[in-house]
């Protein structure tokens, strides 16, 4: 019997995808404005980058910077570049990857493009259209064909800035650029809000025929807040619905691939066109849930779910309190703190609650094999160790795009980064945050600033934390403090001099301020390093040294107690059960042993509290031993 032209293209592709393993792995948000406590629309968006690739000989560094396109005017006839994006995942040769140094296709550019911030993804446009991206698993991840199939996510989302101005309009462009040119690489989502209104759409591989692609889009409504973490969201397409969009070939293709039918009910997005979780179980769905549990603890939400598939977290939800910028914020500075997936306890956090984990090969950023059961991995956080960059983008309808448009941008890990406001409107970026390098460790690079302080931050995490929070909390209070006056100045600029010196204003205030908190981040990084040097606490000023040694749950777990406090050594190891408690009691030295004995038949406390008031050592014959409480 002959195999269908369209199976074959599918086991071809199938082939793909274990082979392929994409760069970046986020976690994105949208907040409505009737979700807010100030109106405001916000989308948020952590770039997690897992360091340097190799394309053939060359090492290519993960995008770690803020990059400013500037609003253009273009010619009649003039061409657009696609550029090739090789953290796609698709399964390129490694002849193919070095091929697309130069623009992987061409198509005709708009009369003008607006400016707009980019980085691995576009992320704001001056007229307040705002983007966030997940990589998201897809059954079909084809490799990208100049004739066929020439767009990534990366270059749609930053098409969609140049050339719209609402959510609305920016998915259904998206939408067309893949019909026609074809899409190539990883299943992703995109995330687009303005002022009023947020969309959001994913999309895929996976037409028989291997041009175009797949993708659906549904709108989050007022009032409510979607989450996403490296899965497709969008569930049930309803066709008629007013709050939905897909592809045409969706429905077709999906018949032909043998992935629904009408005799299943509504087509399921999800399980149509994807495996689900990335990785291992809960390696998206335990994001999404502490998202939502923290948004609305209300809804008593499980941490545990019965597959991939599982649709016991809504798309979008309402708030129990509406969220301030502040919250927004804290919603990317998780390590499901106080959770059944608390990063910060357990063995793996040692003595001092570090959240962050070294990877093995288990916890990498793949696909789900079914079937296979791994050894183990770490819960993947929100707040993660290899994270490049994350923004909240802040909309606001009531003021001048240029005034209500903010990028609050942070470098390294969300947990410890400083969010830095840069205006829709600002003509330029700093070099220290556009010109970056994480191949060599420099202080002209404000990425560095940030994840040196995480990193040096690891070896007592719960006592810099305090360090850094209080600094962090210090510099973002002021900036919302400072945000309406700056503000306020701008919109009577704008009002009496013109849009043009407004933006001019916008642009030296990012300047100055983002230069004055790095150096700030750069001095805390220096007073940490004295500080906390040498394992111990520093006071300089009043000329302290305090030794805090280790929590006594973890000195009992890891046998402090056998360790030199008595000469008798080996008899000392025999004894069963043994616990102390943290303070210092008297015996003469013929009787170690014996004490130590006791404590284990004795009420620890009375037995500390006797010795203590009671028995006096012999002068010049005292032995002192530390005692660990129990518990």
């Amino acid at each position: 019997m002959a195999i269908p032209s369209s199976i074959r293209f599918l086991t071809v592709i199938f082939m793909l995808i274990f082979l392929c393993t994409p760069a970046l792995a986020c976690t994105s948000f949208i907040i409505t404005p009737g979700a807010s406590a100030d109106g405001s629309m916000y989308v948020g968006h952590t770039n997690d980058g897992f360091g340097a690739s190799v394309v053939g000989h060359k090492v290519v560094n993960e995008s770690s910077q803020l990059v400013y396109v500037p609003a253009a005017d273009h010619p009649e006839g003039a061409m657009r570049a696609v550029n090739y994006d090789p953290n796609s995942g698709s399964d390129e040769p490694t002849s193919v990857k070095e091929a697309q140094a130069k623009p992987l296709a061409y198509i005709p550019e708009v009369k003008h493009t607006y400016g707009y911030y980019t980085g691995s993804y576009g992320i704001i446009n001056e007229h307040q259209l705002m983007s966030g991206e997940v990589t998201t698993g897809a059954k079909v991840q084809p490799a990208s064909d100049p004739q066929n199939r020439i767009f990534y996510s990366s270059e749609l989302s930053n098409i969609a800035l140049e050339r719209t101005r609402t959510s609305k309009d920016a998915v259904t462009l998206v939408g067309q650029l893949i019909d026609q040119y074809g899409y190539y690489g990883t299943g992703e989502t995109l995330l687009f809000g303005d002022p009023t209104e947020a969309w959001v759409i994913e999309m895929c591989g996976g037409t028989p025929d291997g041009k175009g692609g797949l993708w659906a889009a549904q709108k989050v409504p007022d009032g409510e807040i979607f989450v996403t973490a490296n899965t497709f969201r969008i569930r049930d397409i309803v066709p008629g619905n007013p709050n939905q969009m897909y592809s045409a070939s969706l429905f077709p293709a999906a018949k032909k691939n043998g992935w629904w039918n009408e005799s299943m009910g509504n087509l399921d997005w999800l399980k149509t066109v994807s495996n689900g979780e990335y990785s291992h179980p809960y390696y998206s769905l335990a994001r999404v849930w502490s998202l939502e549990h923290r948004i609305a603890p209300s809804l008593n939400l499980s941490p545990y779910v019965t597959d991939t598939y599982s649709k016991d977290y809504p798309f979008s939800l309402a708030p129990d309190k509406k969220l301030t910028t502040a919250d927004a914020f804290a919603l990317f500075r998780d390590h499901y703190e106080g959770t059944v997936y608390d990063l910060t306890t357990g063995p793996a956090a040692g003595p001092f609650g570090n959240p962050y984990r070294w990877r093995g090969s288990f916890d990498d950023h793949g696909h789900i094999v079914f079937g296979e059961i791994k050894p183990g991995a770490w819960p993947r956080a929100v707040s993660e160790i290899f994270c490049g960059y994350s923004y909240i983008n802040q909309g606001r309808s009531w003021l001048p795009d240029p005034i209500g448009g903010i990028v609050w941008f942070g470098f390294a890990q969300p947990a410890e980064t400083v969010y830095i406001p840069f205006y829709a409107g600002a003509t330029s970026i700093p070099p220290e945050w556009s010109d970056t390098d994480r191949s060599t460790f420099s202080r002209e690079n404000a990425w560095w600033a940030f994840n040196y302080v995480t990193n040096w931050a690891t070896l007592n995490y719960n006592a810099m934390i305090v360090d850094i929070r209080a600094r962090q909390q210090a510099i973002e209070q002021r900036q919302f403090t400072d945000q309406p006056v700056v503000e306020e100045n701008a919109k009577k600029i704008y009002d009496s001099e013109g849009e043009a010196a407004a933006r001019a204003y916008l642009t030296r205030y990012g300047t100055a301020n983002a230069g004055a908190n790095l150096n700030d981040w750069w001095k805390l990084s220096d007073q940490l390093v004295v500080k906390y040097s040498n394992l111990m606490v520093n006071d300089f000023a009043n000329g302290t040294t305090t030794l805090t040694g280790y929590p006594d749950p973890w000195l009992q777990k890891n046998e402090y107690q056998y360790g030199p406090r008595i000469y008798e050594v080996k008899e000392l190891q025999k004894v069963v059960g043994l616990a102390y408690v943290n303070t210092t009691v008297y015996t003469t030295p013929d009787n170690e042993l014996n004490l130590i004995k006791e404590t284990q038949r004795t009420n620890m406390t009375q037995l500390i509290i006797g010795f203590l008031e009671g028995r006096k050592p012999h002068t010049g014959q005292n032995i002192t031993h530390r005692i660990m409480k129990t518990g």
